[in-house]
C-alpha cells in the first residue's frame, strides 16, 4: 500500500512538472497559431464615415491573410474617444484591435483635462493606414466662390456663421480654428458624431460649412449643394485638380485626415507583427490600392515603429495650434 502511495505521489510529481515544463510551449504554439477566432475591428465614429469606410476595405483583405474574418464594429461619440478607449481597454490579445485618426490618438492629449486613456501608453501602433486632404467645403447658399470670400464675409459678420466637424480635436476642428487665428475672423464650431451628419448639417442649411475628407464632402459638391473651396494638403489632389491649396489661397496651412490602425498596449509582438504583416500586405494589394484612391485615400502603411514616431511629430505639429487658439474641454 505504502509502494502504491509513494508511485502515485512520483506520478503526480512528474505530471506536475511536465505541466510546468509545457506551459511556455504551449503559450508560444497558441501564439504562433494567432488568430484561431473572429478579430473585432473597432471605428470609432458612425457608419460612412471615412475611418469606417477604410475599415472594411482593408480589414476585409486583411482577413484573407489572417485566416479569420475581421468584424468591424461602430462606437461613435465624443469625437472618436469612446470607440478608442475601448480598443485602449480591451484583452491585450489581438482579437480587439481598432481604426482612430488624429484627434483620439494625438490631439486630445492635449485638449482634455483628463481622457479616460492614454494613447501614448494604452495603445500599441500597428500601421499607419491612409492620409487624406480635408476639403473646406461651404453650403451652395452661401454665395461665396472663393475662400478670400469666404473669409471676408466671416470678418464682417462675426459670430453670425458656424461651421459643422466631427468633433474636438480633430482635423475637422483645427483647420478652421487655425483659419480662424490665421484670418482674424470667427466662426462657431458645432460638433456632429461622424461626417455623413455633419455634411447633412450644411446641406440643410443648420451650419454653414465644415472641413472634411474628400470622400464625405465631393459627392455634395458634385450634386452642386456644396462648393469646394480649397485642400488641406500641400499640394492639390490629382483627384481634384481644380480646387486650390489651403497655402495657395493666402493660407499658410496643410494638415492630413490620416488614419491609423492600433490594438492594445500590451498586445504580443508576434501577434502585432502579423496584424502588421496582414494590413500593410492589405494596403498594397493594387486592387485596394485603386479601390482607396477612388475614395480620395492615399496608402502608406510602415512599421509600428514609423508609426509610433509619427504620433509624436503630429503632437508636436498641432500642439501650438491648440494652445493658441485656447481648445480645452473639461
Amino acid at each position: 500500500m505504502k509502494q502504491r502511495r509513494r508511485l502515485l505521489k512520483t506520478l503526480a510529481a512528474a505530471a506536475s512538472a511536465a505541466t510546468l515544463l509545457a506551459a511556455p510551449w504551449t503559450a508560444a504554439q497558441a501564439q504562433g497559431a494567432y488568430p484561431v477566432r473572429p478579430i473585432k475591428m473597432i471605428v470609432p465614429f458612425g457608419a460612412g464615415s471615412t475611418p469606417d469606410v477604410f475599415a472594411r476595405l482593408v480589414s476585409d483583405q486583411a482577413s484573407k491573410t489572417l485566416g479569420q474574418p475581421v468584424v468591424v464594429e461602430n462606437h461613435a461619440g465624443a469625437g472618436g474617444n469612446l470607440g478608442t478607449n475601448l480598443v485602449a481597454k480591451a484583452a491585450p490579445d489581438g482579437y480587439t484591435i481598432g481604426v482612430s485618426i488624429t484627434g483620439p490618438l494625438v490631439n486630445n492629449t492635449l485638449i482634455y483635462k483628463s481622457l479616460p486613456y492614454d494613447p501614448f501608453k494604452d495603445l500599441a501602433p500597428i500601421t499607419f493606414g491612409v492620409n487624406q486632404g480635408n476639403v473646406l467645403a461651404v453650403s451652395s447658399s452661401l454665395g461665396v466662390n472663393n475662400l478670400k470670400e469666404l473669409m471676408d464675409l466671416l470678418r464682417r459678420n462675426p459670430g453670425k456663421y458656424n461651421y459643422a466637424s466631427v468633433g474636438v480635436g480633430t482635423l475637422s476642428q483645427l483647420s478652421m480654428e487655425a483659419i480662424k487665428a490665421l484670418t482674424h475672423s470667427y466662426v462657431v464650431q458645432v460638433p456632429y458624431a461622424s461626417s455623413p451628419a455633419a455634411v447633412m448639417s450644411v446641406i440643410q442649411g443648420d451650419t454653414h460649412m465644415v472641413s472634411l475628407a474628400p470622400l464625405a464632402v465631393m459627392p455634395q459638391v458634385q450634386a452642386g449643394k456644396m462648393k469646394a473651396l480649397a485642400v488641406s494638403t500641400a499640394k492639390r489632389l490629382p483627384q481634384l485638380p481644380d480646387v486650390p491649396t489651403f497655402r495657395e489661397s493666402g493660407i499658410a496651412l496643410d494638415g492630413s485626415a490620416w488614419i491609423g490602425i492600433v490594438a492594445p498596449a500590451g498586445t504580443p509582438a508576434p501577434v502585432i507583427q502579423k496584424l502588421n504583416a496582414a494590413y500593410v500586405a492589405a494596403m498594397r494589394d493594387p486592387a485596394i490600392v485603386a479601390k482607396l484612391r477612388s475614395q480620395y485615400m492615399e496608402p502608406d502603411p510602415g512599421t509600428p515603429e514609423q508609426f509610433a514616431a509619427f504620433l509624436k511629430a503630429e503632437r508636436a505639429k498641432w500642439g501650438p495650434i491648440i494652445q493658441r487658439a485656447g481648445i480645452k474641454v473639461d
